[in-house]
């Protein structure tokens, strides 16, 4: 099936994204700390081969270099004024590598504060800067918006609108961080649980929901937390991006210890246990990836 039918394919089949973005720059010489969407017009070549190592791996989503890419976040980096340019150029690039058999996820991360009354941040305020990028994310060539890695179920469904007002029939994936906080017991850092958080992204109009990103989660709870967020999702897609294993600090460095062959063993579970979309998110490589494409293979 072709790109335009997303959602087709998937009630037919299950699919694989791709994994993490950041270390693999990081790999190719990107700085901790630095903006790593300047790389989509400086280092664009780096950036696409990214993406071509986890087309080449069996990815069917590839997934924009636009995680930082709102007006909140690029202001950290003095670069509020070129959210359209940088997040054009991430979905072009992310479109080439993808061709017309794969889709491309346009990324929308954390904007990195708090909504009100928490924090100063307006709902209204919040929905027109995400609207930016993901007009342009659409612009070059995103097929589906991902709000990923929420942690405050009012931001996902911010951002779920401001997709959806880009274009109603747009895909929206949300997927929220999650950590163990308890004996079967998954929570966002603000607290919300997996029934409510998912309730939150659908009812404002997301098709695909799902996990990444729990830096405190081991491969048998992201397999658990699966098992929840099938039963919560009420029929809807489900998507889960484990971490390569919980990370540990070694001589100063992240250290992430799953193998491919642990990575492919729990997107088997993932897969048995409903998950209709299995990824990866930090500390993945192609090579994780590769392994777990070969399972969702077998599954169709």
């Amino acid at each position: 099936m072709k790109r335009s039918d997303l959602l087709s394919a998937l009630a037919a089949r299950p699919l694989c994204c791709d994994g993490a973005m950041g270390t693999q720059l990081l790999a190719r010489g990107m700085a901790s700390g630095a903006c790593g969407m300047l790389w989509n017009i400086q280092q664009s070549g780096d950036v696409q081969a990214v993406h071509d190592d986890y087309r080449r791996a069996g990815c069917d989503l590839i997934t924009t270099n636009s995680f930082g890419g709102s007006a909140f976040a690029l202001e950290r980096h003095g670069f509020a004024d070129r959210v359209a340019e940088l997040n054009r150029a991430a979905a072009q690039i992310a479109r080439a590598s993808a061709g017309e058999n794969g889709w491309v996820l346009g990324d929308v991360g954390p904007f990195g504060d708090f909504l009100e009354p928490v924090g100063d941040v307006t709902a209204e305020e919040l929905r027109d800067v995400f609207r930016a990028q993901i007009e342009a994310l659409l612009a070059g060539g995103a097929d589906a918006i991902l709000v990923e890695t929420m942690s405050d179920p009012a931001e996902a469904v911010v951002g779920v609108e401001a997709a959806k007002s880009c274009s109603a029939s747009v895909p929206v994936v949300v997927t929220y961080a999650f950590q163990k906080t308890g004996p079967g017991e998954f929570r966002t850092m603000m607290g919300t649980g997996v029934e409510a958080a998912l309730q939150s992204a659908l009812g404002a109009g997301a098709e695909i929901v799902g996990a990444n990103c729990g830096t405190s989660l081991s491969l048998d709870d992201y397999v658990e937390l699966a098992k929840q967020m099938v039963a919560a999702a009420n029929g809807a897609h489900v998507i889960i991006q484990p971490n390569a294993g919980a990370p540990r600090v070694e001589a100063g460095q992240t250290v992430y210890d799953a193998t491919p062959e642990h990575m492919a063993a729990t997107a088997r579970q993932l897969l048995a246990a409903g998950v209709r979309i299995v990824g990866g998110c930090c500390g993945t490589t192609p090579e994780h990836l590769a392994a777990m494409a070969r399972s969702v293979q077998r599954r169709i």
